[in-house]
């Protein structure tokens, strides 16, 4: 099956897609179709260890990739999951579960893919005899950073750097990465937000020179952002896994439609529950829950999209995105796959901060889309509410999400089957997270660390080792930049 980007370039097999990560016309790639995976398969899943699920649905998108390979990868990129499993489903109440997905090395969902993709990479390489040194560009809100920078470090023939917003990440987060070991690993602060970050990668990649001077270096540039498809492919595979644990449970019975509620900020995550609902998984609504930075409500209500707003940094630091690059992935799914109509409103949205798709594609968008968002004041609450009934201790992320569903579950009385996807370990935020659950001005003034000793010894929980050991890592990435000058420091990193 072969894949097409967004704006136009077609007949690009799923390795190559994956190899250049961005294709050279700008745009996403996309699988030419969607295909089916038989409710009877999803069935089947229900007995298999995520792994040989992870392979089922990643050989239906990948096609020349064999089975067989797939089922190394995904055997070994899943055994660096704790014991709990890769992507466990908790029953919080009947009807209402949470898709943990922050059980990877860096405590975050972006492991689910980023652990996998190395591996993919590799077998790219091979199959088309890419011999140059891939050189993997990324930004990061947060957590895709220290999860790609793990994920590649020491991989024989790859180079990672990471870009991050200076001030736009929490302690842990940004520890997680200046302190990364592995002589192919670079991450770079960025001094402005996530989308100074990301959009300077992108000019990075349209960047003609750049690319002759990375070919004359032996290098070939590549993307772990979820703009590359194989970091989306990964994400599908989930969701397929949460059903099938549904059924297994008998939360469900075969082809009953679920709910899901997905903290969103670039898109990738919530695009992903949408191609497996493309694939045949029984999805119902899709809640696209976002914080006080809602270019995406305001787009689900309206049809407008417009970055034109202020910037807010909350304590949802991953969510704090304006541009939300996967977004085009569903736009050009909504047009009927004009390529024409989606490079005029990503031109629309380059020149003016904005585009309009009309009356009836948001017609379209809103048959599964539905679009929530919410205050700092509104997250800490439901992240008190959550531990009170559930005793569940959530990151404000995953706290987002879960007051979407409950808002809507109360407005609509639609009480269908529903999953929470959590996305980050709360102790990544160990700060936000302790004055939300205390309410009190100590957690103010203690550092992160000490709120999440605090934390565990009050919720009976303990503070994961990737967290604990952090603050007695070297520092070894110092870097900064400004967002115009990253190609050149980029360079600098290299030597």
């Amino acid at each position: 099956m072969p894949f097409l980007s967004t704006r136009g370039e077609k007949n690009v097999t799923a390795s190559q897609a994956i190899l250049r990560g961005l294709a050279p016309d700008g745009g996403l790639y996309v699988p030419a179709a969607f295909p089916v995976i038989p409710l009877a398969d999803v069935a089947a899943m229900a007995t298999q260890p995520y792994p040989v699920r992870a392979a089922r649905v990643l050989g239906a998108l990948l096609d020349d990739y064999r089975q067989q390979e797939l089922a190394q990868a995904t055997a070994l990129a899943y055994a660096r999951f704790d014991g709990d499993g890769p992507a466990p489903l908790r029953a919080l109440a009947p009807n209402l579960h949470m898709l943990e997905l922050y059980h990877g090395p860096t405590l975050a969902f972006k492991d689910m893919a980023l652990q996998l993709l190395p591996h993919l990479t590799r077998l790219a390489m091979d199959k088309n005899g890419e011999q140059r040194e891939l050189f993997v560009l990324v930004a990061t809100s947060g957590d895709t950073g220290k999860a790609a920078l793990e994920g590649y470090c020491g991989v024989p023939g790859t180079r990672c750097a990471v870009f991050f917003p200076s001030q736009g990440v929490s302690e842990a987060q940004r520890l997680q990465m200046v302190t990364q070991a592995g002589a192919n690993t670079h991450a770079i602060a960025v001094c402005g937000n996530f989308d100074d970050a990301q959009n300077g990668v992108k000019r990075i990649f349209a960047d003609a020179d750049f690319a002759k001077t990375m070919h004359a270096q032996g290098r070939t540039l590549s993307s772990a952002n979820s703009i590359n498809f194989g970091r989306l492919a990964p994400q599908v595979a989930y969701y397929f896994s949460a059903y099938a644990d549904l059924l297994a449970t008998g939360a469900i019975t075969p082809g009953q439609r679920v709910h899901f509620a997905v903290p969103t900020g670039n898109f990738g995550n919530i695009l992903a529950a949408e191609y497996a609902r493309r694939m045949g998984l029984p999805v119902g609504k899709l809640l696209c829950a976002s914080n006080s930075n809602n270019v995406l409500t305001d787009f689900l209500a309206t049809g407008v999209y417009d970055a034109n707003r202020p910037f807010h940094q909350t304590i949802s630091p991953s969510m704090d995105i304006l541009i939300s690059s996967n977004l085009e992935r569903l736009l050009f799914e909504l047009c009927g796959r004009d390529a024409s109509a989606v490079s005029a409103w990503m031109r629309a949205l380059r020149t003016g901060g904005r585009y309009d798709i009309g009356a009836t594609h948001l017609s379209a968008l809103r048959g599964h889309f539905l679009g929530a968002w919410v205050d700092d004041g509104t997250t800490r609450a439901t992240i008190r509410q959550v531990w009170r009934d559930h005793r569940r201790l959530l990151d404000p992320h995953t706290a987002v999400a879960a007051r979407a569903l409950l808002d809507y579950r109360q407005q609509t009385g639609d009480m269908a089957p529903a999953v929470v996807v959590s996305t980050a370990s709360p102790f990544k935020f160990g700060r936000d997270v302790a004055q939300a659950l205390f309410e009190d001005p100590a957690a103010d003034a203690a550092d992160d660390f000490a709120c999440c000793r605090r934390l565990a010894d009050t919720c009976g929980l303990t503070v994961p080792p990737a967290i604990a050991q952090l603050p007695a890592l070297p520092i070894r990435h110092t870097l900064q930049t400004d967002p115009a000058d990253m190609a050149l420091t980029l360079l600098r990193a290299l030597g």
